[in-house]
């Protein structure tokens, strides 16, 4: 399964639990940052990131570049601790 087969089965799953008005909310905010600009400026595969340094899950400081010195990185962001 490729990743974008993964993504359109996780968004699926998490519509289907949803109700028509949570929907329709996330549709529209979605819509506004589309409007707003904000997909067109955002990142491209194969785009270079700038360097930078965030926490990781353990709070520790981490580099992207050190990272990249040693392969490929994947990057996710996560909304707290639930």
């Amino acid at each position: 399964m490729t990743l974008q087969e993964s993504l359109r089965n996780f968004k699926a799953g998490v519509l289907s639990r949803l109700s028509a008005a949570d929907v329709e909310v996330m549709d529209r905010a979605t819509e506004e940052l589309v409007r707003a600009g904000i997909a067109a400026r955002a990142k491209k595969a194969g785009d270079r990131a700038p360097d930078f340094t965030l926490p990781n899950s353990n709070g520790e400081p981490v580099r992207l570049s050190q990272l990249l010195a040693r392969g490929p990185v994947v990057l996710t962001f996560y909304r707290g601790a639930w």
